[in-house]
């Protein structure tokens, strides 16, 4: 199973991700949640880098199903907007193919609540 941490300010933005794991749904290099999922995260990842001058640090490890992500300064509304899209994308995917193959979670100072 993907399981999507979802870091939230007090005012519930995004200010970071963490991906870890892998979903399952078919065999070493068929996996098409895996495949979606993954660039989701670096399309949004690269956009950040690319179109905005936001600060981020981040990485990924390949073997693990390790991806993380987060903001290091004032996020700008183009990197909000990259942010909604993404959760948006991982939501569209968790509700077509199922929560037993991608749990996503958000975590704010408030607590942890699970979708």
């Amino acid at each position: 199973m993907i399981t999507v941490t979802v870091f939230q300010d007090s005012d519930l933005s995004y200010q970071g991700i963490e991906l870890t794991g892998h979903s399952g749904y078919a065999g070493q290099g068929e996996d098409i949640i895996c495949a979606a999922v993954s660039a989701l995260a670096l399309n949004m990842a690269n956009s950040v880098e690319h179109f905005t001058e936001d600060s981020f640090e981040g990485g990924t490890e390949e073997d693990t199903g390790h991806f993380w992500f987060r903001f290091t300064d004032t996020v700008s509304t183009e990197s909000k907007l990259l942010m909604n899209s993404l959760v948006l994308g991982l939501q569209n995917i968790a509700g077509d193919y199922g929560k037993q193959y991608i749990k996503i979670r958000f975590q704010s100072k408030g607590g942890v609540s699970d979708v």
